[in-house]
């Protein structure tokens, strides 16, 4: 594999190693084979480990297979992928739900297959929606980009917001949960809130609509727990309407949606913001929206 990088303007000189370690977030294991391997071009020139690089240059990266090897996976439906945003390096996609993110068994077909098939080539998770979640979700197009990209996740790089039909009315217009999150040992499927040996969670809650005894809110995660938001809202008294396992009686589709993603881009340091709009979601919004006008 062979990607060509181009410095942004926005950046200042720095030297080949910096840009490798700092800027571009290459594991050690791969910065060693690029560098005994001399895959490093800049300007189409061979250079060591010190030359200082600078805005407007070009920098040529090769990977051997053998340092990257590629994982197969079985061949889904590309027809079933609807693409929000796609470079060289990623793909943001519009997941349906009631899908998958990724398979659990090798049989298994998810939506990392069909957008694997869609690309043409096998694609890797940088993060997961739930099953009955829909929305915005990024896989990395090659494994050169996935560690880079999983270390904005980690630094909360990666900025992702969703919306959220939940039940009753919330006391103010912002709100902040962090209580700790843990297994619910009783059941595996579940998480419930646990200060003593749950992991730290961070919600921002931001109210935007009323509709009679439920409202349409904006969450913004600063940490990622599995049902982090599911679990948070139900915890407080505000379970999200069709969640089958945290609403006391579910019904209709989950009313969660992943409704935007932004990040920067780390090789072009270009701002991508891209919404992901749902039918369904909005459609349970009408009815919603018509019951509390006839109520």
């Amino acid at each position: 594999m062979k990607f060509t990088i181009t410095i942004p303007s926005s950046l200042s000189q720095m030297t080949v190693k910096e840009l490798l370690e700092d800027q571009l977030l290459i594991p050690r294991k791969i910065r060693h084979f690029l560098r005994t391997k001399k895959h490093v071009l800049v300007n189409g020139e061979s250079i060591h480990w010190q030359t200082v690089v600078k805005p407007g240059d070009s920098i040529q990266l090769t990977f051997d297979k053998e340092d990257y090897p590629e994982k197969e996976i079985l061949a889904g439906q590309p027809s079933l992928v609807e693409e929000l945003y796609q470079d060289e390096h990623l793909i943001i996609v519009n997941k349906p739900h009631g899908m998958k993110s990724h398979a659990n068994e090798p049989t298994e077909i998810a939506l990392l297959n069909h957008v694997s098939s869609y690309v043409g080539q096998t694609c890797y998770v940088v993060h997961r929606l739930d099953k009955e979640t829909s929305g915005a979700i990024l896989f990395a197009k090659n494994p050169f980009v996935l560690p880079i990209l999983n270390r904005l996740l980690e630094n909360k790089d990666i900025a992702r917001e969703y919306w959220a039909l939940a039940q009753g009315k919330f006391p103010s217009k912002t709100i902040i949960y962090k209580d700790k999150i843990g297994r619910d040992r009783h059941d595996r499927r579940r998480r419930l809130v646990d200060p003593k040996k749950g992991l730290y969670a961070e919600t921002h809650v931001t109210r935007l609509k009323e509709f009679g005894n439920t409202t349409l809110v904006k969450c913004q995660l600063k940490t990622g727990r599995t049902h982090q938001i599911r679990v948070h809202l139900a915890h407080h008294g505000h379970p999200i309407i069709g969640d089958p396992l945290y609403h006391p009686q579910p019904q209709g589709r989950l009313m969660l949606h992943a409704h935007r993603l932004t990040l920067i881009h780390p090789f072009t340091l270009e701002t991508i913001s891209v919404g992901a709009p749902s039918e369904s979601f909005e459609a349970e919004i009408r009815q919603h929206r018509s019951k509390s006008r006839k109520g």
